[in-house]
């Protein structure tokens, strides 16, 4: 595989996102084809390669890759330093494409091979404290992977590895605090089926000062309230049960 036959690039040493395992960096800019560059296999990212400090260039071509299956296209793009698309093209399997933009310098070329929609979900593994702070490099920029919430007064989520662009959204879903219920006039901050457990919780707190000889009950009632509100939330979903044949006996 070769990137571009410039001088440009040609004397360059290229950074990887997914490098591949034992691979030389400098083969993928050789003009020998005899010499190739296989990426890594991470599904959640796209294999990217970075050019730093290049400049006059006008133009990027690819000879031999494979990075797609026969029959499917990979999209092929070239971004500058902030991500911004500069042109791009779609390919198909061992096609030679010359991707022709207008000549200028770049802090950091990347090309990038798309593999897979944007728009695909990855799941993002919690770590622990102290496996964050072994992370050597925590500004190593990709799609992000693991994450830390530092559970501070105003808490922190720590993302690795850094975005490498503005358009990524997380999806998550959060416990909330319930707001004070300040004047009488406003909506308690609640589902509704919640209300009955809130008021029987209200009167189970205040008999510890009031009528301690009530708290057993109340607290009955208040773990009984509770229970239904919070079985309201299971789903419905249809269940079907079925033993493997293995276990038949005749």
């Amino acid at each position: 595989m070769i990137i571009t036959k410039t001088n440009v690039l040609s004397s360059e040493t290229p950074t990887f996102i997914d490098p591949g395992t034992g691979q030389t960096a400098t083969d993928i800019v050789s003009p020998d084809h005899s010499l190739t560059y296989t990426s890594g296999s991470l599904s959640s990212t796209d294999f990217r390669v970075d050019f730093s400090g290049v400049n006059d260039v006008e133009y990027v071509a690819i000879s031999g890759h494979n990075g797609c299956d026969t029959g499917n296209d990979m999209t092929v793009e070239i971004q500058d330093n902030a991500f911004s698309v500069i042109a791009s093209a779609t390919v198909s399997r061992n096609h030679n494409i010359l991707i022709t933009f207008t000549k200028q310098n770049f802090t950091t070329l990347r090309v990038v091979f798309k593999t897979s929609p944007d728009t695909h979900q990855i799941t993002v593994s919690y770590i622990a404290a102290g496996e964050y702070l072994t992370v050597p490099n925590k500004t190593t920029e990709a799609r992000p992977s693991q994450y830390y919430f530092d559970r501070k007064i105003n808490p922190v989520i720590n993302i690795w590895a850094t975005p490498e662009n503005s358009t990524d959204q997380i999806v998550y879903y959060y416990v909330q605090r319930i707001e004070d219920a300040d004047t009488l006039t406003n909506t308690t901050d609640m589902p509704f089926r919640f209300y009955p457990c809130m008021v029987a919780g209200l009167a189970y707190y205040l008999s510890m000062k009031r009528a301690p000889e009530r708290i057993q009950l109340l607290k009955s009632v208040y773990e009984e309230e509770f229970q239904r509100a919070s079985d309201e939330d299971e789903d419905r979903t249809p269940l079907k049960l079925q033993p493997s044949i293995q276990y038949l006996r005749v």
